[in-house]
């Protein structure tokens, strides 16, 4: 273990930080999966040979390389040796097809976009005017024009300019989920992804020499990076990338893996809860995990299982990777609070004109940087959308919440727009919709959340159809069309027909109508249909 001292800002950059583990602490394994140990020391110099090679191919300082990638080491090691050019690296959730995906290449206006053996396909069914990136695959020999990652390695190793690079510059830019309305590009800078390392995971996990985390959380969002890799990197430990979260398989890989931390959806551990006891549940090398959300009546029932400790939650987003969290267990704050803000960055309550609401009221939490680049530099392409998420120096997340006046801390209440929560991720129920609306035969449609019958903080997607002719109108059809141009998430569990959606007089739909009237006899469900998901 090498947790490195970032206090100062000149050490704030990836490639700074990577430079200095692999001085202090080379031989530590910095990445690990079945098939490689790849340690710091190895990691700088692939990065940097991976550089050289990225130069050579045109990469500049500013451009962007798209990752629709999924988890693998290669992915890791490729955004930082972009970052050494001062060049920036979208990851892209892999689970994108159609035109979600190519909506989404063409809004990064990318210069280089690197996949895997698996992606190619999907790649290859983008338009002509995206066809003219330099496209880079991992995994496999391709027909001469195709940039590959192993022959990058073949390049002379780069030597970072570290006096050009900042902490406050955008080192990488995560789509959001879109939960305000369309996705927007969030531009991170290093010392947004560093603070809320240093200010909070790193203060909840209690890393000890030797520890390994296990991340199963995928790389196209902050999650991972925050939790994981960014972690591992900062405090020079182990950390095993998983390709995805299995239940049935998830404690045989912690042993063998000899992981000692990890960070999993309030799903996942539902779904670990769910598995039939051994005798053996408390005896793996698991020493601390992270589950959010996790319902409090069942922080005892799996810490005691399990024989591990658990790490409470808090509040983050794309936007703001720290806004609150409990770095401190206080008997006096209920396990489920999203905990305290840190001193250089207060957090409030607004209300929509922009005041502040009185302590023990609900209202928008906004957080107010109090040094620079503690946050996003702002929505890419879109300087619109980047003002209209501040209301004066006060960033608005768009989660509605309230403090308690005894303690102070903060919990959560609502997201102000509208939005449903599935097996962890935020989906907007206004893209969900914009895909639907494309498929043949439909007058109207609207999006929205049923409760899920087994993890209480999370809903099923339903659909509310009005067609143009019902008796012939196919499910399964829509079901296939959301599936090959969406993300798989988006496709319904539930579908009900209706004669007409209920609207307000300034033409919005009210959703809690459809909620409220619940399923019906006719509601179509997907798990009793013969249509099976593709992922």
């Amino acid at each position: 273990m090498n947790k490195l001292d970032l206090s100062n800002s000149r050490d704030r950059t990836f490639a700074r930080i990577l430079e200095r583990q692999a001085a202090e602490a080379g031989s530590t394994v910095f990445l690990r999966t079945d098939e490689v140990a790849i340690t710091f020391a190895e990691a700088e110099s692939i990065t940097n040979r991976l550089a050289s090679g990225l130069l050579a191919h045109g990469l500049s300082a500013g451009d962007r390389v798209a990752l629709y990638m999924s988890n693998q080491p290669e992915m890791v090691l490729l955004a930082l040796a972009i970052n050494k050019l001062s060049a920036v690296w979208v990851p892209i959730n892999r689970d994108y097809k159609g035109q979600w995906l190519e909506d989404t290449v063409a809004r990064c206006r990318a210069t280089m976009l690197f996949t895997d053996s698996d992606g190619v396909g999907e790649i290859r069914k983008l338009n002509a005017d995206l066809k003219a990136l330099t496209l880079g695959v991992v995994g496999f020999e391709v027909e001469s024009g195709i940039l590959t990652y192993q022959s990058l390695l073949e390049a002379p190793e780069y030597v970072v300019d570290h006096d050009a690079q900042s902490y406050g510059d955008t080192c990488a830019i995560l789509w959001t989920s879109g939960t305000t309305g369309r996705s927007k590009g969030v531009m991170q800078p290093y010392n947004a992804w560093i603070h809320a390392i240093v200010n909070g995971a790193s203060m909840q996990y209690q890393s000890q020499e030797g520890d390994v985390i296990y991340n199963v959380l995928p790389l196209f969002n902050a999650g991972g990076w925050i939790t994981a890799v960014l972690r591992a990197l900062l405090e020079g430990i182990t950390v095993v990338i998983e390709q995805r979260f299995s239940v049935t398989h998830f404690w045989d890989r912690i042993a063998h893996f000899g992981a000692t931390q990890t960070f999993a959806l309030g799903a996942m551990g539902t779904f670990l809860l769910n598995e039939s006891e051994q005798p053996g549940d408390n005896k793996t090398p698991l020493r601390e995990a992270q589950i959010v959300p996790l319902a409090p009546d069942l922080w005892p029932v799996f810490s005691k299982r399990f024989g591990i400790r658990l790490i409470r939650g808090g509040l983050g987003q794309s936007e703001c990777m720290r806004v609150l969290s409990q770095t401190e267990n206080r008997d006096d704050v209920p396990v489920y609070a999203l905990g305290f803000p840190d001193s250089l960055a207060p957090v409030t309550l607004l209300d929509d004109e922009g005041n502040e609401v009185p302590v023990g009221g609900v209202g928008e939490i906004a957080i107010k940087p109090l040094e620079p680049y503690l946050i996003f530099n702002g929505y890419f392409d879109d300087p619109q959308a980047t003002q209209k998420a501040f209301k004066g120096d006060w960033y608005c997340t768009g989660d509605v919440g309230r403090q308690d006046p005894e303690t102070g801390a903060f919990f959560y209440v609502d997201r102000k727009r509208d939005a449903i929560r599935f097996g962890g991720r935020n989906i907007s129920t206004l893209e969900v919709e914009s895909v639907v609306r494309r498929f043949p035969g439909l007058k109207d449609v609207a999006a929205y959340g049923m409760p899920h019958p087994d993890v209480p903080t999370e809903h099923e997607l339903a659909l509310a159809i009005v067609a143009e002719d019902p008796q012939s109108f196919d499910y399964e059809g829509l079901c296939a069309f959301v599936n090959d141009n969406a993300p798989y998430y988006f496709v319904p569990r539930y579908i009900t027909l209706r004669d007409a959606l209920p609207y307000t007089p300034t033409n919005k739909v009210q959703k809690y109508q459809l909620q409220q009237a619940g399923l019906t006899e006719s509601t179509w469900d997907l798990k009793a249909s013969g249509y099976k998901i593709k992922r």
